[in-house]
């Protein structure tokens, strides 16, 4: 079995991720930062998970962007 040491995405779901950029940038700021439509016309949690799970190259500028918003926020303890 091979560990996830250097995948700072591991143990982190698709539905986490979503909920903590919606809850902290809001549905309009992810369509700028992304232009799905999605995120852009008549946003929900369940419509765009169900998009991002089938295309990857979404899911990819998804996780991007978990990851640089993250980068920028102070640790938490």
């Amino acid at each position: 079995m091979t560990t996830q040491a250097n995948n700072p995405l591991h143990g982190i779901t698709l539905e986490k991720m979503l909920t903590e950029l919606v809850a902290e940038l809001g549905w309009a700021e992810m369509g700028r930062h992304i232009e799905i439509r999605c995120f852009t016309h008549d946003p929900s949690l369940s419509s765009s998970l169900k998009f991002l799970r089938r295309t990857p190259w979404a899911r990819a500028r998804v996780e991007s962007l978990y990851l640089q918003h993250k980068r920028r926020l102070p640790a938490r303890e």
